[in-house]
């Protein structure tokens, strides 16, 4: 049986496209066609997201668990009874000797967190306010923040979404506003984390 080649060009034209779009789920149940950009070039997604399970990281989601893999800048989140699994685009600190890698916990969750500059942050910025008041709309730790076990390290969020993907953090991992208050809701108190 020949292979019937379709990509979006044959797909939008005329006549010839509509009748292409009619016949799509008869071709797809045979398993002849394949389905090609119009370049004819496949290509790979750049940000490497991709899905992961649970087992290979957490021996169990106790408490839900949370992946944070620097290199592809993405944050996994498993529910405990694993019903829920998110994957969050995230922005990772901007060096190596800020970033740190291993198992901890969160230990508190804050709305509306007030920023403070650290000593060595204030150092390498002496220009940075000393404080920002929580809801501030220039906040760098956004509308909530995921407290770690280790001092100084969040996972929050931030007002600026060009930071989202981009090693741009000062140690903390930081998501778009909307998806720090959709994990904030799911996370809790213990829930386990792992970066890696």
């Amino acid at each position: 049986m020949a292979r019937s080649i379709i990509n979006r060009r044959t797909l939008l034209q005329g006549a010839a496209g509509a009748a292409a779009l009619t016949a799509l789920p008869a071709l797809a149940q045979d398993g002849t066609t394949e389905f090609l950009p119009a370049a004819s070039t496949i290509r790979n997604n750049v940000s490497s997201f991709r899905m992961l399970e649970w087992q290979n990281y957490f021996d169990n989601t106790r408490g839900g668990a949370i992946l944070v893999d620097i290199t592809s800048r993405a944050l996994h989140y498993w529910s405990e009874d694993q019903s829920i699994y998110r994957l969050y685009p995230t922005s990772v600190p901007l060096s190596e000797d800020l970033t740190r890698r291993g198992k901890t916990e969160v230990v508190q969750k804050v709305v509306n967190p007030a920023w403070r500059p650290t000593a060595s942050m204030k150092e390498r910025n002496p220009d940075w306010p000393d404080v920002v008041e929580g809801g501030a709309p220039d906040n760098p730790l956004g509308t909530r923040a995921l407290y770690l076990s280790w001092t100084y390290y969040r996972i929050h969020g931030t007002h600026d979404t060009r930071k989202i993907g981009r090693r741009s953090s000062n140690g903390c991992i930081g998501l778009y506003n909307e998806h720090i208050e959709e994990l904030y809701e799911m996370a809790q108190v213990g829930t386990q984390v792992l970066l890696i």
